[in-house]
């Protein structure tokens, strides 16, 4: 299964300019996230973000919510 370019070790990825995080084992998610990536320049711009551990506990404690 494919992931994120730079992110290839991690499943959960947030965007802080939504405060969402994305599922990257989840190919409509990542779909979703990579359009996002290249469309708004996500990556260049510094709006992405990894956690360690890499779940959405981590996620919710940085204040990011499941994508929608």
């Amino acid at each position: 299964m494919s992931r994120l370019k730079r992110f290839e070790e991690y499943r959960f990825v947030g965007v802080r300019d939504t405060m969402e995080v994305y599922d990257c084992d989840d190919s409509e998610q990542l779909a979703e996230l990579e359009e996002r990536v290249e469309e708004q320049d996500l990556l260049n711009r510094k709006l992405l973000q990894a956690f360690a551990p890499d779940s959405l506990d981590e996620a919710a404690n940085r204040g990011f919510a499941p994508l929608t």
